[in-house]
């Protein structure tokens, strides 16, 4: 069978067209395809180049901090070292005017003592006080070590504590604190008078109407102006302030004469006026005792005789009167 020349010329040029078609299709997809990576490779450059430039910027931020961390040091640095260098004036300034001032203070006769007081003496007239002190008028009232003057005058036993005052200009004041006496001790046929504390402070011819502490252990050689009695007489001392204060109680105190303290815990008290001796024994009921005591020298006045308080009142035991029949 002969074909149609005119048919197959027709079927030539249609696959002759699918055929372009084709290629088209293919050369528009890579055109597509270059276009894409084309795209692509603007994209990825752009996005490494966005990160290269933030990189950059970051870098360079960070060299600029560093660069005013720097300056801001330099300049923490720099007030620092004025601040110094102001206060080293400063420094230098108030030295030379504290030295001046000093000296002029040292030299000048404004701040010579022209007055010196005594204050909250009693037993220790003023003038032995300054004599102890031994300040001078005209002296530089900044030319004296206070801590040696208060000792000087501390040596006197009577004074317990002093305190001196500088009032400018030219007033020196001395203000003191006294020991008191409160008993006496027989002493070779005179008397020492002591304080609470067993200070001894002074020897006198009289006891002053204090009571008078008999049988102490404190060896005469030791009775000296300004030390105190031994540890067992100090440790009796302690009880018979105990004592005394309860007779107090009672008005008692200023009717005992003398107290025996030669034994401890048998300690002894003889009323002159009354003419009683009183035993007490130790330090204990003592309230009570001197409410007795009190009680039997209000029954038996005008009697000579013994009061014997000096047994245990918490175990029946009475405190009683006995006369004395050597009258």
């Amino acid at each position: 069978m002969v074909r149609d020349p005119y048919e197959i010329n027709l079927g030539q040029a249609f696959e002759d067209d699918i055929d372009e078609q084709l290629s088209k299709k293919k050369a528009k997809a890579r055109e597509k395809r270059i276009r894409e990576n084309k795209v692509r490779r603007e994209k990825n450059f752009d996005f490494d180049t966005e990160a290269v430039i933030q990189m950059t910027n970051k870098n360079k931020q960070k060299i600029e901090e560093a660069r005013r961390k720097e300056i801001m040091q330099e300049e923490r640095k720099r007030k620092k070292k004025s601040k110094i260098i102001k206060r080293i004036i400063k420094l230098v300034l108030l030295v030379g005017i504290i030295i001046g001032t000093v000296v002029f203070a040292m030299v000048s006769p404004i701040f010579n003592i022209k007055n010196i007081q005594v204050m909250n003496h009693e037993h220790v007239n003023s003038d032995t006080i300054i004599s102890l002190s031994e300040l001078k008028m005209e002296e530089n009232i900044f030319r004296f070590n206070s801590s040696i003057v208060a000792k000087k005058i501390k040596e006197n036993a009577y004074i317990k504590n002093v305190k001196i005052h500088r009032k400018l200009p030219s007033t020196i004041q001395i203000e003191v604190e006294e020991r008191k006496h409160s008993y006496s001790v027989d002493f070779l046929g005179k008397y020492a008078y002591i304080d609470n504390q067993g200070y001894i402070l002074e020897i006198a011819e009289d006891s002053k109407q204090m009571p008078i502490l008999q049988g102490i252990e404190t060896p005469e050689e030791q009775v000296v102006e300004g030390e105190r009695l031994n540890k067992e007489d100090l440790e009796k001392l302690e009880d018979i302030i105990k004592i005394m204060n309860a007779t107090k109680e009672y008005d008692l105190d200023s009717k005992v004469t003398s107290i025996d303290i030669s034994k401890k815990n048998e300690y002894s008290l003889y009323l002159e006026q009354e003419k009683k001796k009183v035993y007490l024994g130790d330090n204990t009921n003592l309230s009570n005792k001197m409410l007795y005591v009190n009680a039997i020298i209000e029954e038996e006045k005008e009697k000579t005789g013994e009061i014997f308080a000096n047994g245990d009142l918490n175990n029946k035991f009475r405190v009683y009167f006995r006369e004395s029949l050597n009258v």
